[in-house]
């Protein structure tokens, strides 16, 4: 534990330059720079990197190549191997910060800047706590394998995925893996909610807005739809609950989020100063973020939005519409008996002198790649940093926490390699 105190200074300055390097999401910026800074500091202690672009995967382009850093230290002799996986990406900035959101600002023992929390800090702690755990036993059995992967933030299909279905995750190579999401330094995150995103679009024919009787304003269609899901959809949501240990306490539930409405005339380029054409709108779309639970079907979970809208359209005249698969996501949850674990368990119950908590993330994460394509269920969430942070406006890590966790991070590696 001493070398990883000793290795303070370390952690902080290399969170804040993991910060100051943009990793913006869409639409995949800097990711080779975040990449190749990842790949001089683990070569330099002794690991051997690769690069993997997701070559053809979602979103990868020339432009925006998906870049994945996969680093191996092997041991002494044979024996099991545990990967840290972070991602890289971070979400858009926002508004409302009030320090600079890549210049990593160390204050008051937090340090300040997007993906500071979500989940830079996190991949720094894998890192210092794998270099502090070689250190200190040199003669360890088997590897560590540190990852830092492209698109979690939307979906991680030029990231896990993408190394998962070229067996990187396979269970005969991989034994462990922790993913050092920010679920707070005392807890063991075994899974996450399912996710359903869809397009609904109502039809409408366009004609000139003087006189909007000789058109069908696909708005108000929509706007029956919405009406519809809050007097029958969202009711319904609320009475379905959960025993999965989903935090915060109003994710116990199923959720529906309505992620955006377009209709109607497209917007102008930022700089028009023109007013928009007199037109009745002919087509309107949502996109739908239904978050369900285990206990539901996804059949189900679908069956209800088309059930809503196919009685809106027996009541509704020229009612008509089209909805689209866009993303889906089956529930998943560790077994609490899993050996990565009750390992990290007794970890954090040795260093923070409390007893560890379970809980399951309201949002999908790279967890799901892992156990539905790489087949490895030995997986889990820890890292350090505060769930609710997560891509707000002045985000951050605090580093003690940072501390806490690498300790438990060399810990778990002790038990399970020396």
């Amino acid at each position: 534990m001493d070398l990883i105190i000793a290795r303070r200074d370390d952690l902080i300055v290399l969170t804040q330059d993991l910060i100051r390097i943009p990793t913006l999401n869409p639409p995949g910026r800097n990711y080779r720079e975040v990449c190749d800074y990842l790949a001089a500091r683990l070569a330099a202690s002794g690991f051997t990197v690769e690069l993997i672009r997701a070559q053809g995967a979602l979103a990868d382009s020339d432009r925006y190549p998906r870049w994945n850093l996969l680093a191996r230290h092997t041991g002494a002799r044979a024996g099991d191997c545990v990967h840290f996986n972070s991602h890289h990406d971070v979400v858009e900035v926002g508004h409302g910060w009030t320090v600079d959101p890549f210049g990593g600002e160390l204050r008051d023992g937090r340090i300040y800047g997007r993906g500071a929390c979500d989940m830079k800090g996190g991949l720094a702690t894998s890192i210092i706590a794998a270099e502090a755990f070689i250190a200190a036993h040199p003669d360890y059995a088997g590897a560590i394998e540190i990852s830092a992967t492209a698109d979690e933030e939307s979906g991680g299909y030029g990231g896990v995925a993408y190394l998962a279905e070229r067996g990187y995750f396979s269970p005969d190579r991989v034994q462990h893996v922790i993913i050092p999401e920010p679920l707070n330094k005392d807890r063991i995150c075994l899974g996450h909610r399912g996710v359903w995103w869809a397009e609904i679009e109502t039809h409408g024919r366009i004609a000139h807005g003087s006189m909007p009787f000789l058109g069908d304003s696909a708005i108000r269609h929509m706007g029956a739809v919405l009406e519809e899901m809050e007097r029958y959809l969202y009711p319904l949501l609320a009475t379905k609950h959960t025993t999965m240990p989903v935090v915060p306490e109003g994710a116990r539930q199923s959720t529906l989020n309505i992620n955006s409405i377009h209709g109607g005339e497209a917007e102008q380029e930022t700089g028009y100063t023109g007013l928009p054409a007199p037109c009745v709108a002919d087509r309107c779309r949502i996109i739908l973020d239904r978050r369900f639970l285990i206990e539901e079907d996804i059949a189900e979970v679908k069956s209800e939005v088309t059930t809503m809208l196919e009685r809106i359209r027996a009541e509704r005249p020229n009612f008509t519409y089209e909805i689209k698969d866009l993303f889906e996501v089956q529930p998943t949850m560790t077994d609490r008996d899993a050996p990565v674990v009750k390992t990290v368990q007794a970890a954090i119950e040795k260093v923070l002198s409390t007893q560890a908590q379970f809980v399951v993330s309201p949002g999908t994460y790279d967890q799901k790649h892992i156990d539905r394509i790489g087949k490895l269920h030995n997986c889990i969430a820890y890292g350090p940093g505060i769930l609710e942070l997560a891509h707000q406006p002045d985000e951050w890590i605090g580093v003690d926490d940072m501390i806490d966790s690498a300790k438990v991070m060399a810990l778990t590696l002790q038990e399970l390699l020396a």
